[in-house]
């Protein structure tokens, strides 16, 4: 298992924007098909206009196959069209768990059997 974070930094002072734009039209696809949101955070103290979100996969295969139907999706399609003008850049990051942790897996529906 690893986890995807995303950065997003975005215009000065469209956070708030961003986050309404995001729960309004973004949350509801990503949800039902990334599935595993581990966090969503935007920024405070150091860089400023910062939206993190984290999503869990339990491999590569997994992630590249979400994201492309994620990308296919005509709802996030619009959400993204919609966000694109708040947005000045985003980064993203794999991040693997340390040898001494073990994280909580929650298998998606499809998975479960």
């Amino acid at each position: 298992m690893f986890v995807e974070q995303r950065t997003y930094v975005l215009q000065p002072g469209k956070v708030r924007e961003y986050l309404a734009l995001y729960e309004s039209m973004g949350l509801a696809p990503q949800k039902r098909i990334l599935g595993r949101l581990v966090g969503y955070y935007s920024s405070e103290i150091g860089g400023l206009n910062q939206v993190v979100h984290m999503w869990a996969f339990k491999d590569l295969d997994e992630r590249q196959e979400r994201r492309a139907r994620l990308q296919a999706d005509p709802e996030f399609r619009a959400y993204v069209s919609r966000m694109l003008p708040l947005l000045v850049s985003q980064t993203s990051q794999i991040l693997v768990p340390a040898p001494f942790f073990t994280p909580v897996w929650d298998p998606m529906p499809d998975e479960a059997s």
